[in-house]
């Protein structure tokens, strides 16, 4: 057989490294599909239950690996689903093509079945979309778009016609009208000027009281902004995405900041009087400093970041690991004083409070609880792939972060749904470390479940180490959103839209090959995490939990209290609200 446009396709694929393909066939990828089947020795194809899954695992595979990942998907109904995936890794700055087909070339504009406009449906989403409409366009285009996802760190998008797909490959000729191109990127690399470097070292010298704080940026720096944290005897809390930055167990680390965020996190941020942000675009602007308290610094690799949170003094564009190190001899390191002591002590009596939160008794269980008990046993390798939902409070304020683990969500998008795609991409990219998903219960009965069916289609794969664990936080309420409501919007929980039904989810694990442990009494937690992690086969943890503890904010505004008190006299949870919020205040130094 001749060779196909698309298998000129998955050949250039090979010579860019992609090795991993997520997807889901039909038939206007019959072409490429068919491809695949002559390739398959090239490519790990990895087939989820639907096409959103095929973007967040492509995405997650970026995160965890740093390369760029790959999903494909049909016309139609097929390139609709990819969206939501998309956006997720275009708004937390990760590389993704997503190759789409679409109807015969000659039967656009004919409002043919499963026609649909995909440049228009694909531009907000994508850095590049281009459609190729001849196989002497292909390369250029294949290489453009993983050109532009590679270096831009942004989506790309390739729509090919399942009749072009089929088409006998051209390489272009040399004539007018005709494009060439090749293989490989240069990722940009911006560089301070060392009058920049020594600009901001004035800054950071003249400050008293400096605190930092740390996002995905600065992923890879920890060696770096600890000997900058201690040079400046400064404080460092971190963004939800840059959790894995810096360890939770330094006396200085005041942990994850914003709504999820703890106290000592908001004193750093209300006393300080100067700023270091490193590869952050944390977007509550709330809880920063206020505007002229702190002078402030900013480490970033794209300019269109600066300044966009909190006004700048000085701008470093540069990696952070590297601009830390050319930074750190202009340091002149201050004296461990009061405002280091403070510091240290309004850590330690964070984790005081946090442990004592979550210890408080609950019906059945403190979901605060399942995260504290996770901590010490958590392995140094471990990568932890979250969701959305109440739970991401007690991710983000009760695990300890220690060097080498792996983390991440949906951070800017916050899309529920994320967490199982995200652990299933990390464990095909890492099948030697363990990998355990966090996900509620509402995003457990959204996609997760089905996305079970895919961890049993491949996880024989790994045999060397099969720890793979997905905590499902069973406490029959959209959790999160129900607590939005009453504190944001001061309106009572609505069932009929809040409840989520039951559903036995360590049974549906035992029916699929798993092994299904289901805790209802807090004192069998530790226990329970200890059997998951010595399993010689994935494990479904479901735990109860009481969806009356608050995931409360480091300080409670006068509007939130007030909300919460107009919205309780009609709630039907309204007594166990109470008996809890009360609880979880009263744990509060």
């Amino acid at each position: 057989m001749s060779q196909t446009v698309a298998d000129q396709l998955l050949e250039r694929l090979t010579r860019w490294g992609v090795q991993r393909v997520f997807g889901y066939p039909g038939d206007g990828i019959n072409g490429i599909m068919g491809a695949f089947g002559r390739h398959a020795e090239d490519f790990d194809y990895i087939r989820v239950r639907h096409e959103e899954m095929a973007a967040f695992m492509a995405g997650a595979h970026a995160k965890f690996t740093g390369d760029v990942g790959v999903c494909l998907a049909t016309s139609g109904p097929g390139a609709i689903h990819l969206l939501n995936g998309l956006y997720d890794a275009r708004m937390d700055h990760q590389p993704v093509l997503a190759i789409v087909g679409q109807q015969a070339v000659t039967s656009l504009g004919s409002d043919y079945q499963q026609e649909v406009d995909l440049h228009t449906l694909f531009r907000d989403v994508s850095n590049y979309v281009e459609t190729v409409a001849s196989p002497s366009q292909l390369l250029h285009v294949i290489d453009r778009a993983l050109r532009v996802a590679c270096s831009e760190r942004q989506v790309a998008t390739v729509i090919i016609p399942n009749d072009v797909q089929q088409m006998p490959a051209e390489k272009p000729p040399h004539k007018h009208g005709h494009v060439y191109s090749g293989v490989g990127f240069i990722a940009p690399r911006p560089y301070a000027r060392e009058e920049e470097l020594v600009a901001a070292a004035e800054i950071l010298n003249a400050g008293r009281k400096v605190a930092i704080l740390v996002g995905a940026g600065a992923l890879g720096a920890h060696q770096e902004v600890e000997a900058v944290a201690e040079a400046l005897s400064a404080g460092v809390a971190k963004a939800l995405l840059g959790k894995m930055v810096i360890a939770d167990d330094l006396p200085y680390v005041t942990g994850s900041i914003g709504l999820l965020g703890t106290r000592a996190s908001a004193e750093l941020m209300e006393r300080c009087d100067t700023l270091l942000m490193i590869g952050t675009t944390f977007p509550y602007s709330e809880f920063l400093p206020r505007p002229g308290q702190a002078r402030a610094v900013q480490i970033d690799l794209q300019a269109r970041n600066v300044s966009m949170r909190y006004p700048i003094d000085q701008v470093l564009l540069g990696d952070a690991g590297e601009t830390l190190q050319r930074l750190l001899p202009l340091l002149k390191p201050k004296r461990h004083g009061t405002w280091r002591i403070r510091i240290e002590k309004a850590v330690e009596n964070s984790w005081k409070e946090l442990r004592e939160q979550a210890m408080k008794p609950a019906e059945p269980i403190n979901p605060q609880r399942v995260f504290w008990e996770l901590s010490p046993q958590l392995p140094d390798d471990v990568i932890l792939a979250g969701d959305s939902g109440s739970h991401t409070n007690w991710y983000a304020r009760d695990l300890r972060a220690r060097p080498g683990m792996l983390g991440s969500l949906s951070g800017k998008l916050a899309s529920m749904g994320s967490g199982v795609p995200y652990a299933l991409a990390a464990k095909l990219a890492h099948p030697e470390r363990p990998v355990i998903a966090m996900v509620g219960d509402g995003a457990m009965q959204m996609n997760g479940n089905a996305e079970l069916v895919t961890v049993q289609q491949y996880h024989k794969r790994w045999k060397d180490n099969p720890t793979f664990i997905v905590l499902v936080l069973n406490n029959g309420d959209l959790n999160q959103v129900t607590w939005e409501q009453r504190a944001l919007a001061g309106d009572p929980e609505f069932a009929a839209a809040q409840e989520v039904i039951d559903f036995p989810y360590a049974r549906y694990a035992e029916l699929l090959g798993f092994r299904g442990i289901r805790v209802t009494d807090p004192a069998h937690l530790g226990a329970a995490w200890q059997e998951a992690f010595e399993s010689d086969r994935p494990v479904l943890l479901e735990v109860l939990t009481d969806p009356d503890v608050p995931p409360l904010p480091p300080h409670i505004s006068f509007e939130q209290a007030r909300n919460l008190l107009g919205a309780l006299p009609g709630d039907p949870r309204r007594w166990g609200v109470l008996r809890q919020s009360a609880r979880q205040l009263l744990a509060r130094k």
